[in-house]
């Protein structure tokens, strides 16, 4: 169907809202963002851009941007936690090319984004807090915290872990602690440093490093096995020695990141199921979730901001190559559901992959060391269905 003039509303002005905020615009959409913020700030920490989701980035006229602003990574490293030892480099310089693997702040992310969707008509508005969405009537129904009350054509719920619009499609469901909790900050860099993201794996906790804005910063994830309940929220503020107590049995590298941190959050980590209803069609409008909203994943395999970079084109590409928004819609959910699970349960496999203990421990590892030395390329094809999936290809 055209979407020239098509009046879309959507909620959340983060990596997913804004893609398919631009996406829908350069097609022809009339696309209003509303962010509860009072500005879009410098917020988070690193994130990792894979060439799946560099490839959106790229269709929608921002690889020069994110060549500017990122980090062009060469290799991830899994190295033992406890001595620094190498257990094996993937070499990720050499998956599409043409596209690259990119670590960059997300706030570079979303200004890079956010000026492609100014640049394409996109209107945002601040200070636009949800109460709620109702989906009973004939448009979806938006209440504001300052109780406005206003219809949608089409509402896109890009909001987030705590998704109104989520909750609405499907009701309200208590996602499970997998007691880890995930620490976040930024450390001074080095800009000699290489540009490979670095993961030391110790019994119950591991840590991911890697360089931001051409080495000037260093990003920090740290995650522990606990028991203790922590908030799902990445505006909790810990004491820095927490974090390198948890960490104390790692070696001299990771030790000398934790010392230079001073400010530091805490999170808890949810796993959340993969939404069930991703969409309604309704008798003069829809609503529809993409993002965190539909599917939120543990961070094991770097694939959030990627998800959502593939669902935003999706969606604007099968709206647009349908007849009916119905159809659209429909056409949507059947090309994301599948492959979003599959990441999910993919990082989730990885949590306990790199929190070996014991014997285990130590035969996971030396068969990963014998693989790297007898078929260095392996251990990365068996990711090909990931890193190769270019949503822009056909559509």
């Amino acid at each position: 169907m055209s979407l020239i003039g098509q009046q879309v509303t959507i909620l959340g002005a983060g990596i997913a809202g804004l893609a398919v905020a631009q996406a829908l615009a350069l097609r022809g959409a009339q696309v209003t963002i509303l962010e509860q913020a009072d500005a879009i700030r410098e917020v988070g920490a690193g994130l990792q851009v894979s060439p799946n989701g560099a490839a959106v980035i790229k269709a929608l006229g921002l690889a020069a941007a994110l060549e500017k602003q990122s980090v062009r990574a060469t290799a991830v490293e899994l190295r033992d936690g406890l001595d620094g030892d190498l257990v094996t480099r993937l070499e990720v310089a050499r998956l599409r090319p043409d596209q690259g693997y990119h670590f960059l702040h997300r706030a570079d992310l979303v200004e890079i984004l956010l000026a492609g969707a100014r640049a394409a008509g996109v209107e945002l508005r601040l200070l636009q807090r949800i109460e709620s969405v109702d989906v009973s009537g004939r448009k979806p129904t938006v209440t504001t915290a300052q109780g406005a009350v206003f219809e949608a054509d089409l509402l896109i719920g890009a909001d987030g872990l705590h998704s109104r619009t989520r909750e609405a499609l499907n009701g309200k469901v208590a996602p499970f602690f997998t007691r880890q909790v995930a620490w976040r900050a930024l450390i001074p860099g080095n800009p000699s440093d290489p540009a490979v993201a670095e993961v030391h794996m110790g019994p119950g906790r591991h840590i991911v490093s890697y360089p931001l804005r051409g080495g000037s910063l260093r990003n920090i994830v740290a995650v522990e096995e606990r028991n203790r309940w922590v908030e799902e929220s990445w505006s909790l503020r810990d004491d820095p020695m927490e974090l390198k107590l948890a960490f104390e049995s790692f070696g001299p590298r990771v030790r000398g990141w934790l010392d230079q941190i001073q400010d530091v959050w805490l999170w808890g980590l949810f796993r959340h199921p993969v939404a069930r209803t991703w969409f309604k069609s309704m008798p003069e409008g829809a609503a529809v979730i993409l993002g965190d909203a539909a599917h939120p994943t543990l961070p094991f395999l770097a694939q959030g901001a990627s998800m959502g970079l593939e669902d935003a084109w999706i969606l604007a590409s099968n709206l647009a190559g349908h007849d009916t928004l119905a159809a659209g819609l429909v056409a949507y959910q059947s090309a994301r559901a599948p492959r979003c699970a599959r990441i999910v349960e993919a990082a989730n496999r990885n949590a306990k992959a790199y929190h070996l203990s014991g014997p285990v421990r130590g035969l996971a590892h030396m068969g990963l060391k014998l693989g790297g030395m007898v078929a260095p390329q392996m251990a990365l094809k068996r990711f090909d269905w990931l890193y190769d999936h270019d949503v822009t290809a056909s559509q």
